[in-house]
Order: C-alpha cells, then sequence, then structure tokens
C-alpha cells in the first residue's frame, strides 16, 4: 500500500508494525562498499596506486642521498615515507566515499580553513632556505598545499553560478581570490605555486565559458602580474636571473639535469647512482632525476605516461558530464596535478627555473603527500557515476557549443 512516504537516496524502508509507517534504515558498510566499487573509476585508482608504488621505489633510491645530506641514517626518510604514503591511502581512500555535495563542502570548508592559516605565515610561519611557508603544529604543515584542492573547489563553485543567474560576476569574485591568493603565496614567496594556482585558475575560466576578449585580457594580466613579480619581489627575480644567466639556482637545476641523463635509457641500477649523492633535496624536488640515473629515461617516460594517463582519464570522465560543478572541480583537481607534475619535471630537465615543487604522488613528504592524495580522494569522489544512468548531452561538447553561441 502506498502512503505516500517516499525514501531518501540511499535509504531502504522497513515496516512499524505498531505505528504502521515506514522507516528508513542505513546501508550497511558492505552496501555501501559495493555501491563505491562500483561507482568508482577504477582504471584511475589503478593509475595511482601503480604510480604510488613507483614513488616507493624512487624514494628508496634517492634515501641514501638525502640521509646523507641530513646525516640520519641511509634509509629513514624511506621508512617515513611508507608511514606517510599508508596514511595517505587511508585519507584517499576515505574521501572518495564522499557524494559530490559532501566534497563540495570538504573542499570549500579547506579553502577557508587554509587561507585563515595561509594569512597566520607571515607572522608566525617557520623559515626554510629563505622562504617562510610552514607553520609548526607538531609537524611542519605547508597550507599552500592543502589550499590546492580546496581552492579548485571554491572557484569551480563560483563558477558554477553562472548557471543559476547569468549576471552574476563570477569572473571577478574568481578574479578577487586568485589575487588575494597570489598575493599571500608571494608574501612567503612562493612564486611556483603562484604559477600553479594562477594555471588551474585559467583553465577554470576558460571551460566556465568567458569570451574570446576577456581571455585575451586574462592573458595580457597574467604576462603583467609575472613581470611585476620579476620587478618587485627579490626571490622572483633571482630564480629568474639564475636560470637564465647562471648562479646557485641554476648550478642545481644543471646538477639535477646531469644527474637525470647520467643513466642513459635503462639506468645504473637500484643504489647504484653516484650522482645522485651530491644532488640537493634528491628525495623531494629532484627526485626525478634520481629515477633518470638508477632507473634509466626510459623509466622517466613511463613516469611522464602515467601522469597523462590520469589527467586523460579524469577528463575522459568529464567528458559527458551534465553538472557544471562536477566539470569544472574534476578538471581542475586534474590540472592541479597534472601542472604539478609538468613543472617539476621541466625544472629537473632545466627547461624551467627552481621552484620547490614536489613530483606527486613519487616524492617524499608528509603534509605534502596527505594533501596530494586528499586531493586525488575529491578527484575521485567527484568522478564517481552510477554506470546505470544515461546521459544524453556530453559535457564538455555541451559547454563548447555554448561559447560558440555565445561567440
Amino acid at each position: 500500500m502506498n502512503n505516500g512516504y517516499s525514501s531518501p537516496a540511499g535509504a531502504s524502508v522497513r515496516s512499524d508494525a505498531k505505528f504502521h509507517a515506514p522507516v528508513p534504515t542505513r546501508r550497511n558498510w558492505d552496501e555501501n562498499i559495493g555501491i563505491w566499487w562500483r561507482e568508482i573509476d577504477r582504471w584511475l585508482l589503478g593509475l595511482i596506486f601503480l604510480l604510488m608504488a613507483l614513488g616507493t621505489v624512487a624514494v628508496a633510491a634517492a634515501s641514501p642521498a638525502a640521509g646523507n645530506q641530513y646525516d640520519v641514517a641511509e634509509f629513514a626518510f624511506f621508512k617515513r615515507h611508507i608511514i606517510f604514503q599508508c596514511l595517505g591511502i587511508v585519507v584517499m581512500i576515505v574521501v572518495s566515499f564522499a557524494s559530490r555535495e559532501d566534497a563540495r563542502r570538504i573542499g570549500i570548508l579547506m579553502a577557508v580553513g587554509m587561507l585563515f592559516l595561509l594569512l597566520l605565515v607571515p607572522i608566525f610561519g617557520e623559515e626554510k632556505n629563505g622562504a617562510r611557508r610552514w607553520l609548526d603544529v607538531g609537524m611542519s604543515l605547508q597550507p599552500s598545499e592543502f589550499l590546492k584542492p580546496g581552492f579548485a573547489i571554491l572557484l569551480a563553485w563560483m563558477l558554477s553560478w553562472r548557471l543559476r543567474d547569468p549576471g552574476l560576476p563570477v569572473l571577478s569574485y574568481a578574479t578577487l581570490t586568485m589575487a588575494l591568493v597570489g598575493a599571500l603565496l608571494m608574501l612567503q614567496p612562493n612564486l611556483g605555486a603562484t604559477i600553479l594556482f594562477g594555471g588551474v585558475w585559467f583553465v577554470l575560466v576558460l571551460l566556465s565559458g568567458v569570451s574570446i576578449q576577456r581571455i585575451g585580457a586574462l592573458i595580457v594580466g597574467g604576462l603583467a602580474s609575472i613581470t611585476a613579480a620579476y620587478f618587485l619581489y627579490d626571490n622572483a627575480r633571482y630564480r629568474i636571473d639564475s636560470f637564465f644567466g647562471g648562479g646557485t639556482a641554476f648550478d642545481q637545476v644543471d646538477l639535477a639535469q646531469r644527474t637525470l641523463l647520467a643513466g642513459g635509457w635503462t639506468g645504473s641500477g637500484l643504489w647504484l647512482g653516484r650522482r645522485k649523492m651530491n644532488l640537493p633535496e634528491a628525495h623531494t624536488d629532484y627526485i626525478f632525476s634520481v629515477i633518470g640515473e638508477e632507473f634509466g629515461l626510459l623509466a622517466c617516460g613511463l613516469i611522464l605516461l602515467l601522469f597523462v594517463a590520469i589527467v586523460a582519464r579524469a577528463l575522459v570522465r568529464l567528458v559527458d558530464e551534465e553538472n557544471l560543478f562536477a566539470l569544472l572541480a574534476g578538471a581542475g583537481l586534474a590540472t592541479q596535478i597534472g601542472g604539478q607534475a609538468f613543472i617539476n619535471m621541466m625544472v629537473n630537465l632545466q627547461l624551467f627555473p627552481s621552484k620547490g615543487m614536489t613530483l606527486p604522488l613519487i616524492s617524499y613528504g608528509g603534509s605534502s603527500t596527505l594533501a596530494v592524495c586528499f586531493t586525488i580522494g575529491l578527484l575521485l569522489a567527484i568522478t564517481r557515476r552510477n554506470p546505470f544512468l544515461e546521459r544524453e548531452k556530453p559535457g564538455l561538447k555541451n559547454l563548447f557549443e555554448r561559447k560558440e553561441d555565445r561567440a
């Protein structure tokens, strides 16, 4: 008998004999795990685990060089990396269980919280190598690392308002948010992170349907900002000048390139590399060079292909996505991961100034590893979908059709 009660999504209904009313019951863990396994992108999850496994081997190779630099046991960093990898996997899986609405809420709260901590960094932050980017909270916490996923989610949420009210100045809101984040990062200073955040902002603005004229204006504004950073910030000017004209930072990048090429196509073998012992930050910023020396250029090519596959797979899941927020958030998170990997590899190949940026899922790191796994968890949550639901309108195709109509 239909008594007019409809059960919420995800709840089953049982009848209460005393009151003759249906009462919703929660799904048990087996059902939740079954639904998660059915909706998760297993190909993307497999690529992530493969990259993390290769990263574990890479940190094992770089750990003796890092131990020698910091005067600790040879495999101290490797042991810590295993711990952070395990914690990161737990974080990634737990976050991937979130619904899209919960992922949006988590991302926005993360963005607000990290922006607040970012305000505290210039005052209470720890200074390392001439930069003040970390807060001591029992461990070194770099707020900008955890701001990355929150920033992509926050911008996607703002830009998706356009569908509700086309008159809202969402581009202005997104640009002001980027300007605030950029200003706080340059106070540290952190030019590399500023460029990465700017890239994510540009991609999301581009996908949100901005006209060609505004895109041109944004490009000009970005170039003007970089020029201003060169003249106003000593750190930015030093890194750029060092890259083009030689200097300490350039010497590090040059050493990284020489280390990367020393192994040839197949590498010298695990723990047989010698150049890595003189390489600063071999386990973090320059771990790609260690991979090149010990496992060869073919292994470096494999790492590159895996990052391309991860970004491509995420975008494939978004091709027929009709939810604009999900499309923008997924694209932003994928851009962030791929962009950071691209910058790190370019630095190791001496094609980009030194940025102090790790290689996601590969480099050793405490808070950075957890932050990357948190980002992947959000990406997995947003790209989840019920395989039994049919979609009639391709998301990206429909988005570009709307852009052409406006033009």
